[in-house]
C-alpha cells in the first residue's frame, strides 16, 4: 500500500477533534497526520499533544493568525512527507478501511491523480435527508469535499493547493474549485461502492447551504454565485498552465553536464 500524510485543518474543534484524529490513527496506510491549528482559542492544542505522547504519527502545527482552511492545509502540505495526500475536517471521521481503499486504488491505477471516497451526510436535518433529491445531490457533494480527497501530492503541488481567496474563505468554494480543476485536467474519481468518510452535521455548515439551495430551500446571492464560479475559472485556468508547463519542460539527455 502506498503510505498517506493526513492532514487535518482545525479551528476551535476541540469539541469533536478526537473523534477525528481516533478515526486516523485505526487507518495503517496513516504514516504521518498533520493537525495544523489555524488560531483555536479552546483545548484544540492540548487534544494534539495528547494524542501525539500516545501516537508519534500525530504532529502539530499552529498558524500564526487564523488564516482559513484553505491556508493551513496549504501549509501543511508543505510539511508532509508521503506520496499521497489525505485530508480530513476537524469535525469529520474516516470509516474503518478508508485509506486502504484509496491507497489501494492508487497503487494498482498509477495514472490516476487522485481518488474520491463516498461521504455519508450524518445528523443533517430531516427534511434535506428525506428529499427526493438527495441522493443525486450527495454524491455530487462527495466530489467535492476535501474529507473525501486522496490525492498524491505531486500534482497537489502542481495545483499550487486550494485557492486561498478571501472570498473562498468567507463563503466556501474553494474545494469547487479544486475539484473543478482535477475534472478538467485528470478527471475525479470517486469510490461509490461504500460509504468510507462520514460528515457530521453542525449549524451553519456550507454542505446544508449547498442541498437548501439545490433543492429550493434557499435562494443563492446571485452576486456570490458569480464571483465563485469567476474565481473557480481562473484557479482552473492556473492550474491548466502549470501542468502544461511541466509537461512541456524537457528532460535532459543521458550523460548530459
Amino acid at each position: 500500500m502506498l503510505p498517506i500524510s493526513i492532514i487535518i485543518p482545525c479551528y476551535n474543534a476541540a469539541a469533536t477533534l478526537a473523534r477525528t484524529l481516533d478515526s486516523c490513527i485505526i487507518q495503517p496506510e496513516a504514516a504521518q497526520i498533520i493537525v495544523v491549528d489555524d488560531g483555536s482559542s479552546d483545548d484544540s492544542i492540548g487534544i494534539v499533544r495528547r494524542y501525539g505522547e500516545r501516537d508519534a504519527r500525530i504532529g502539530l502545527l499552529q498558524m500564526p493568525v487564523n488564516g482559513g482552511a484553505a491556508r493551513a492545509r496549504n501549509w501543511a502540505a508543505m510539511h508532509a512527507t508521503q506520496p499521497l495526500l489525505a485530508f480530513i475536517d476537524a469535525d469529520d471521521e474516516y470509516l474503518p478501511g478508508a485509506l486502504a481503499a484509496a491507497s489501494g486504488f492508487l497503487e494498482h491505477h498509477p495514472t490516476e491523480a487522485s481518488i474520491r471516497l463516498d461521504v455519508e451526510y450524518a445528523g443533517f436535518p430531516a427534511e434535506i435527508v428525506v428529499h427526493p433529491q438527495f441522493e443525486t445531490h450527495a454524491a455530487t457533494l462527495s466530489n467535492t469535499v476535501p474529507s473525501s480527497l486522496v490525492i498524491r501530492r505531486s500534482v497537489y503541488a502542481a495545483f499550487g493547493g486550494f485557492p486561498m481567496d478571501d472570498f473562498f474563505r468567507r463563503n466556501g468554494g474553494e474545494d469547487g474549485a479544486f475539484s473543478w480543476a482535477l475534472r478538467e485536467l485528470f478527471g475525479n474519481r470517486r469510490l461509490n461502492d461504500a460509504k468510507r468518510v462520514r460528515m457530521h452535521y453542525h449549524p451553519r455548515i456550507h454542505a446544508e447551504r449547498y442541498f437548501r439551495i439545490c433543492f429550493g430551500m434557499q435562494a443563492p446571492v446571485q452576486a456570490d454565485v458569480e464571483e465563485s464560479f469567476r474565481l473557480s475559472g481562473l484557479f482552473v485556468e492556473a492550474a491548466k498552465a502549470s501542468i502544461a508547463q511541466l509537461r512541456a519542460l524537457s528532460t535532459p539527455a543521458s550523460g548530459a553536464a
